[in-house]
């Protein structure tokens, strides 16, 4: 199992949040529990926030793309570990399949994409229950006309998207990362679309799916095809969702969520706490590389559905500011930068670059190689790291 450790210097009065995204090749085999593991932990190593650390795994797909874990250290009535100033510490782990060795897979470098955010606690102490009843009927998705929007390959190059209908192409084992500003008060809503294929079986002429074998058995038939993913600004998991394919066009859509508000992240289920924040939600879609093996490497359309509704409310009263500044709340030059279909990387919002912003990027530097089994980072007078290690003598995982 390997390990790396990251440093981080905390004031007693901010939230912080971790995310780590582990990205392995397009090639490489991976099984339901394979993944990654993240924790805030304190000088004598106790997890800060128990509740809070995220593992994620490939899960029924079984298909390499990119999957994100969170963790955090919080304060506010209630919490009691963790509270002070002082030096935390972010574990990160790649956990596999137990029992399982794959000479060639299991040795597998990937990529690490790491991003840090804080929030500031509330100007007054606040109340610690969630806000009251909210329209939980399925929404009905836009309609009309795609407009052409091509996805980016990570959160740090996600395409901005506004209320519509959008198309893209999307090739089997590829994964497209967008992004959407939702606004305090806002309520969420996405669908995705995959079209029919035109093309038989790829592993020898088998026509497309309505075969009479039967899912599981019709090599015309890929269970978890399309995987749709949901993530908030601190880029947690909200939600997903996954569909079968079998040739003919299907569509997926991720349950009703609550309108963006502070005191989601005192409600008992995970995907109401997680709609805590205003800012960019992130997007991702995957389609399984076995949809190559079965219908042809062609790709297919994808459809998303994106619908914001509500109007703006007034934000929670923080008693400072976030770090990267633009984290938590939604301005002018974010649904601009939406309508455009803009990167993150372009600099307009948080998520990538610095775009002119106080918060600048910062070099990590590894002490020793992954041979060691523990790797110490130095997270050093900065509260966004976004960095992504790529084939290196320090930049695998």
């Amino acid at each position: 199992m390997g390990q790396r450790f990251f440093r981080l210097e905390l004031k007693a009065t901010e939230n912080a949040y971790v995310s780590v995204t582990a990205v392995p090749k397009a090639d490489v085999l991976v099984s339901y529990a394979d993944g990654v593991e993240v924790s805030v932990q304190d000088s004598d190593g106790n997890n800060c926030s128990p509740l809070d650390a995220e593992e994620a795994r490939f899960g029924s797909s079984e298909s390499p793309r990119p999957i994100t874990a969170t963790a955090a250290r919080r304060v506010g009535p209630g919490e009691k570990s963790c509270t002070g100033a002082g030096t935390y510490y972010v574990l990160v782990e790649r956990t596999r399949s137990s029992g399982t060795i794959r000479s060639a897979t299991a040795r597998e470098d990937w990529d690490l994409e790491l991003h840090v955010a804080s929030e500031p606690a509330l100007r007054a102490g606040g109340g610690t229950t969630p806000p009251g009843a909210w329209d939980s009927a399925s929404p009905v998705p836009p309609s009309g006309e795609r407009t052409p929007r091509e996805g980016g390959t990570s959160f740090n190059d996600a395409r901005g998207l506004e209320k519509g209908v959008w198309g893209a192409d999307i090739k089997p084992g590829e994964t497209l990362f967008y992004r959407v500003p939702v606004d305090w008060g806002q309520q969420l809503s996405v669908s995705a679309e995959l079209g029919s294929s035109s093309g038989g079986s790829g592993g020898g002429g088998v026509g497309t799916g309505a075969t009479g074998a039967g899912p599981g058995r019709d090599r015309g038939y890929v269970s978890s095809a399309l995987v749709t993913s949901l993530h908030n600004p601190v880029r947690a998991q909200v939600e997903d969702s996954d569909t079968a394919y079998d040739g003919k066009q299907k569509s997926s859509s991720l349950k009703p969520l609550p309108p963006v508000a502070y005191g989601n992240r005192f409600a008992l289920t995970d995907e109401v706490a997680a709609m805590r924040f205003a800012g960019w939600y992130y997007v991702s879609v995957h389609l399984s590389p076995d949809v190559a093996e079965k219908f042809g490497d062609a790709p297919l359309d994808l459809t998303l559905r994106v619908d914001v509704e509500g109007s703006p409310r007034p934000g929670p009263a923080y008693a400072g500011t976030p770090r990267p500044e633009d984290d938590f709340g939604v301005s002018a030059r974010d649904a601009e930068a939406a309508q455009r279909g803009d990167t993150a990387a372009a600099g307009t919002g948080n998520g990538g670059g610095d775009g002119g912003r106080d918060d600048k990027l910062m070099a990590v530097i590894a002490v020793g190689g992954i041979g060691t089994g523990v790797v110490l980072l130095g997270i050093l007078g900065v509260w966004m790291l976004i960095a992504r290690w790529r084939a290196g003598a320090a930049a695998r995982f």
